[in-house]
């Protein structure tokens, strides 16, 4: 699947998004929208990672859905 499935479909993979990541919330999850670069940031900020491996991390996710 790509992003742009995921993005079309944003509400019904939100739920999926936060099993995957726990630490994010219902809002930063309303203000993503569906973008990926900004689930990217969250995903570095709320876990204290990099970039990389928050777009690796990413990437694995949207491999597997």
């Amino acid at each position: 699947m790509n992003w742009d499935q995921i993005s079309g479909n944003w509400k019904q993979f939100r739920g999926k998004i936060k099993q995957q990541w726990g630490n994010l919330t219902d809002d930063d999850m309303e203000r993503m929208g569906g973008h990926r670069d900004e689930l990217v940031g969250k995903i570095q900020e709320r876990y204290g990672i990099g970039k990389e491996e928050a777009e690796r991390q990413v990437s694995d996710w949207e491999s597997r859905h």
